[in-house]
């Protein structure tokens, strides 16, 4: 019985170590991009563009001058 409760606490902290591990890989892989620009949705259609290509009229975002002139959509 004793054996057992080794092994079992053994694999239970080879468990913890391999997540931590995991945890701490996952949070440094992922590097923010500085040149990414902040993205938008067209209030007409739903599709996200970068903020710097959308139109803008009184902060409702398009993707286009057509959508625009429709106005947004009614979800």
């Amino acid at each position: 019985m004793l054996r057992l409760l080794f092994w079992a606490a053994l694999i239970a902290a080879g468990v913890w170590l391999w997540r931590k591990y995991k945890a701490s890989l996952s949070a440094t892989k992922k590097p923010v991009d500085p040149d990414a620009h902040p993205m938008v949705r067209c209030a007409h259609c739903g599709v996200h563009l970068p903020r710097d290509r959308a139109l803008s009229q009184q902060q409702t975002w398009y993707c286009s001058q057509s959508h625009l002139e429709q106005g947004p959509v009614k979800r």
